[in-house]
């Protein structure tokens, strides 16, 4: 369950990273953030 509600959250804030940055470069970088973030948290 718990899993499952931060791979929702995760997703949520790929989405929403990924509409505010404007080039290719700027998703790998939020892409690598949000993958960072969820390794801090398990």
């Amino acid at each position: 369950m718990v899993r499952k509600t931060l791979v929702a959250l995760g997703i949520a804030a790929l989405s929403l990273t990924a509409t505010a940055c404007n080039t290719v470069k700027g998703v790998g970088q939020d892409i690598e953030s949000v993958g960072e973030a969820g390794d801090r948290v398990i």
